[in-house]
């Protein structure tokens, strides 16, 4: 399986993208912003640059940092247990300008209310920064929580949403 990337420069500043064939077309598997934890930031020994297949994703988050785009439509491809994968999907249904807390979001994603930091470690883990929007994810009492790719990073895209109103 080969994999491709592209960058995009955004608000946020350098974003690697990067994405595989899948069974049934091409995905994306990754969206990272500049000293992100945890995350490559460049890509990887091996990797292909093609951005044609990517295309879709740059125009995508370009017309989302417009302020064009609320929702993304793209096929998506991230690596992840059982656990994260159910999280990380539970997250694309914040809607546009609303956050959830970490426990709102585990109940949605049908997990245990008693398993927040498990939920708090799928969510900073999320390899699709923006398009699976974990900057929508809120502490208990609506405070702002950390942010893999910092937290001015996660105060600029609930800015640029309009608003940070509970779900």
């Amino acid at each position: 399986m080969t994999t491709v990337f592209t960058h995009l420069e955004s608000p946020l500043g350098l974003l690697l993208l990067s994405g595989v064939d899948a069974e049934d077309g091409f995905a994306l598997s990754a969206v990272t912003a500049p000293r992100q934890k945890g995350a490559l930031t460049e890509p990887a020994d091996g990797w292909t640059h093609d951005p044609q297949p990517l295309a879709p994703a740059v125009e995508q988050l370009t017309a989302y940092f417009a302020g064009e785009l609320t929702e993304f439509d793209l096929r998506l491809a991230p690596v992840g247990t059982g656990f994260r994968q159910r999280i990380w999907s539970a997250l694309d249904d914040i809607p546009y300008g609303k956050t959830v807390t970490y426990g709102e979001l585990g109940a949605a994603a049908g997990q245990s209310p008693r398993a927040v930091r498990a939920v708090g470690g799928a969510v900073g883990a999320n390899p699709l920064l923006i398009v699976r929007p974990c900057h929508r994810v809120m502490g208990a009492n609506g405070a702002l929580t950390g942010f893999a790719a910092g937290m001015d990073a996660k105060r600029w895209l609930l800015a640029h949403e309009g608003g940070t109103t509970l779900f």
